[in-house]
């Protein structure tokens, strides 16, 4: 659970459209609005990671990304119920458009994961629905494991998150798998 004051901070950064740091699964995360282009690019850029990549969202519960789970068959959604929540990200079509472009990148999907983490789904419960959840690091280098890593880090290239959401990993040691919904497929194995 996050402490009252770290959620308050957190959730006046992203209304700030400010980017966050926040542990995860595995790895700290970069997390913002994803619903606010000016966040977005600026979580991209200190990524540098191009647009083009598309972000994963992040929700405490599916209630969260209901809209999102409407058109989906029985079939579709029982897959979901088997993995959420957990380590499990999964590519779901959006044909209402309801996720921005700069969250889906060039794709027609959104990346979503219901996460098992407690601080993870406390901070999204306080913020009131999924924030966006990519690996706190420039793309190419490694992912930051922890609040000295990401400290450290920020003091070296003198660039790094707005506000640091205090934590532990749950030191899984390999990201989140990737599945697609409509195909099956694993895109990213475990």
């Amino acid at each position: 659970m996050l402490a009252l004051r770290h959620r308050l901070g957190a959730v006046n950064a992203l209304v700030q459209g400010e980017v966050i740091a926040y542990p995860t699964e595995s790895v700290f995360g970069y997390g913002c609005d994803p619903f606010n282009p000016i966040a977005v690019q600026r979580l991209l850029t200190l990524k540098q990671r191009p647009v083009e990549k598309g972000l994963i969202l992040v929700a405490a519960n599916c209630q969260q990304i209901e809209p999102l789970l409407r058109s989906l068959s029985a079939d579709q959604r029982h897959r979901l119920d088997a993995d959420w929540p957990g380590p499990v990200t999964w590519l779901i079509p959006d044909p209402e458009q309801l996720i921005p472009a700069w969250i889906k990148g060039s794709f027609s999907s959104v990346a979503v994961r219901v996460s098992a983490h407690p601080l993870v789904q406390s901070l999204c419960q306080a913020w009131g629905g999924p924030i966006v959840s990519s690996s706190a690091n420039q793309s190419g280098r490694p992912p930051a494991k922890s609040e000295y890593s990401l400290l450290r880090a920020r003091r070296q290239t003198g660039i790094g998150a707005d506000y640091i959401v205090p934590g532990a990993t749950q030191r899984r040691s390999k990201p989140s798998e990737i599945k697609d919904l409509q195909s099956g497929r694993i895109i990213r194995a475990a």
